[in-house]
């Protein structure tokens, strides 16, 4: 199968875009993921994917934890540093603060602070499955950041007249 065309038909599935942060010995590591989800709210777990030859994916195995910071949609800045696109000679604004899990970046919209619960082989990823263990809500006024098709999107709330009833579609029917 070709890669390209593999990640170009999964690029058709909307993501929001997270920032990871780990500190391990006292440096704080930091990568853009889309790779987050839930996986089970008893325990509470999620996961995020790392590739196995990235710094970050060169030493998880050593983190005891990690946060999730879910970026707002005038975060993009953050994400295109974290993820190592950035080509301005300044990085854009941002500040850690300490937190359980690992640090939690300032400003963002929401975050989960975690514990690591298990570190699976995934191809060439690790899936890193964390034990939710702090919870922080930001600005719910700004939009999330949102990855599709190779770019970033962003979403907006529907009005009142467009609030449907999704119930059939969590149902699977």
């Amino acid at each position: 199968m070709d890669k390209r065309e593999f990640r170009q038909t999964a690029g058709r599935f909307v993501t929001g875009v997270a920032v990871i942060v780990t500190e391990i010995d006292g440096e704080i590591r930091a990568m853009t993921a889309n790779s987050f989800t839930s996986l089970s709210l008893e325990p509470p777990l999620v996961l995020f994917c790392v590739g196995q030859a990235t710094k970050t994916g060169q030493v998880i195995h050593s983190a005891s934890g990690f946060s999730v910071n879910i970026l707002s949609h005038d975060q993009q800045a953050l994400s295109t540093y974290f993820a190592g696109g950035w080509t301005e000679a300044q990085p854009p604004y941002f500040r850690f603060v300490r937190w359980t899990g690992g640090p939690r970046l300032e400003g963002c919209a929401a975050a989960l602070g975690c514990g690591i619960h298990s570190i699976q082989e995934g191809g060439d990823h690790f899936i890193v499955i964390g034990r939710v263990l702090e919870l922080h809500r930001g600005d719910e006024s700004c939009p999330p950041l949102v990855f599709f098709g190779g770019r970033y999107t962003t979403i907006r709330a529907p009005t009142h007249a467009e609030n449907v009833d999704l119930t059939y579609l969590i149902s699977g029917f």
